[in-house]
């Protein structure tokens, strides 16, 4: 936002910090992007899942389901096998916003010796 723009450019529901909020699960753009990069913006939960190395069942299925209610993922499900499969597929939405998670993943790359170097959080599980 520009210094001196309008006051409705800084409300609390303004589009920075809707974006931001998208990004408050660590997961959200980690399955944006493998979903993206390693699946071509469509996966079975299960593989999905194997391609998300550190993340639980648990907050999988909480993160997927916060980016099906925010419009950035469908879910399908096949019920007619056993057991049922269930795909997730990036939305027009989903794919539109994989571009500036890529910018920000490449930048992320092209940076690693800067990143190696900060000191890693309290709760950071690279090590120092």
């Amino acid at each position: 936002m520009i210094p001196g723009s309008p006051e409705e450019e800084w409300r609390e529901d303004c589009a920075p910090r809707r974006i931001l909020e998208l990004f408050a699960t660590k997961w959200t753009s980690m399955v944006l992007h493998t979903l993206h990069a390693r699946h071509s913006g469509r996966a079975r939960s299960a593989a999905l899942l194997r391609s998300l190395p550190g993340i639980s069942k648990k907050m999988f299925a909480q993160t997927v389901r916060e980016m099906e209610a925010s419009g950035l993922l469908a879910r399908t499900t096949r019920e007619d096998v056993a057991p049922p499969e269930v795909d997730y597929a990036l939305t027009a939405l989903g794919r539109r916003f994989v571009v500036p998670v890529e910018t920000l993943y490449g930048w992320a790359r092209d940076n690693a010796d800067a990143l190696d170097a900060l000191t890693p959080r309290a709760r950071s599980r690279r090590r120092g």
